[in-house]
């Protein structure tokens, strides 16, 4: 099944259709990954991309949050743990959030907000796609196994995306 989901994305990204977000895939898709270094704030916290925030909600140490904020790419990648994984609780500022959650949907959220708005270069990528499917056929399906699902990150960016002037 994974085969052929991939293989039909890539016939619609192919066509024009479509954009597979991929940090290794050409723009607008690079652009869009969570490892790119797009920097934005949150909460007073500076995060220079969406993966550093994303892998910092595992780590109940606000100190360790901020540094592994401060990482993009590999680095921020790198800091990736499974330990949040057996009680579902990740942290953001001292406090506990239910990765399962409507807290937890909203924070992420609000950072993918924050993003759009403070990174002129992740913007335009996202308006780039419109009228385009998003996939992320890399990702992981399963929200109790990743802090972000394929899913989610690419209803998030569409929702931002079309709500968008």
């Amino acid at each position: 099944m994974y085969l052929i989901k991939r293989l039909y994305v890539f016939i619609l990204v192919t066509a024009d259709k479509a954009v597979d977000i991929w940090s290794t895939n050409s723009y607008p898709s690079n652009v869009l990954s969570n490892l790119y270094p797009n920097s934005f704030e949150i909460d007073g916290i500076f995060c220079a991309s969406m993966e550093g925030f994303l892998q910092s909600l595992k780590m109940k140490d606000a100190e360790k949050q901020r540094e592994i904020c401060a990482l993009s790419g590999k680095s921020a990648k790198a800091q990736s743990n499974s330990g949040w994984q057996s009680d579902q609780m990740v942290y953001w500022q001292g406090e506990s959030i239910q990765r399962q959650s409507q807290l937890f949907n909203d924070l992420i959220h609000r950072a993918f907000l924050s993003l759009f708005d403070q990174s002129e270069l992740f913007r335009e990528a996202l308006l780039s796609t419109r009228g385009k499917s998003l996939y992320h056929t890399r990702g992981i399906s399963n929200s109790q196994k990743t802090i972000l699902t394929e899913k989610e990150f690419c209803k998030i960016l569409t929702k931002i995306r079309d709500s968008s002037d």
